[in-house]
């Protein structure tokens, strides 16, 4: 037996989700029916307005609402040390730690011969170009600690190494192969502190 077409809908759209299988999706689908009419239409409102509101910041290329996010546009931030990520949501792990008062900038991805994944497929000539225009003192690399973050930091240190840019990356408590996504914030605190120069000298 199947369930009305309505229903299977929504538990298909479910199982679109990362993680979610075909029970979870079932359970999730079913609750929605127990929620009041009112959660659901912000649900759905929800659902749409972070596909048509939902864009990336023009300077760091952060999730933003408008052309320039909000951490981009403070101005008591320091504005001349930059903290290199992989995606928007390592960001918000930053964020949360409440130590960090420097800028960002998302490269959206990392360097992968591989899998056919250069310097110009990512967001990399756009921060050469945001660290010389803004006069950046200082980069923290902040991607996953694996081969490709690694081929990643040795590009961008080696493409800096003639600045005056001090190029450091975090390293102290996160282990090799880690997700960032999935380090607690006290560990990435400490990364963060004991980052490791990795430019500049011969």
């Amino acid at each position: 037996m199947k369930y009305p077409r309505t229903l299977q809908n929504l538990i298909e759209c479910f199982q679109k989700l990362p993680g979610v299988g075909e029970k979870t999706a079932e359970r999730m689908a079913l609750s929605i029916l127990k929620l009041d009419q009112e959660v659901v239409d912000v649900f759905a409102l929800s659902l749409k307005d972070v596909k048509t509101k939902i864009k990336r910041c023009s300077i760091c290329n952060n999730y933003s609402e408008d052309d320039v996010c909000e951490i981009c546009k403070d101005s008591s931030r320091d504005q001349e040390m930059l903290c290199v990520v992989e995606d928007p949501k390592s960001i918000i792990m930053f964020e949360k730690m409440g130590t960090y008062n420097g800028k960002y900038h998302v490269i959206n991805g990392l360097i992968s011969p591989l899998d056919g994944i250069n310097p110009e497929d990512i967001h990399i000539p756009q921060l050469l170009e945001r660290i010389q225009k803004e006069g950046i003192k200082e980069v923290i690399l902040a991607v996953k600690p694996s081969v490709e973050g690694e081929t990643t930091s040795l590009y961008i240190s080696k493409m800096l190494k003639s600045s005056d840019v001090l190029v450091s990356k975090i390293a102290h408590g996160v282990p090799l192969g880690a997700d960032i996504d999935y380090v607690d914030s006290l560990t990435l605190e400490l990364a963060l502190e004991n980052r490791k120069k990795i430019s500049n000298d011969d």
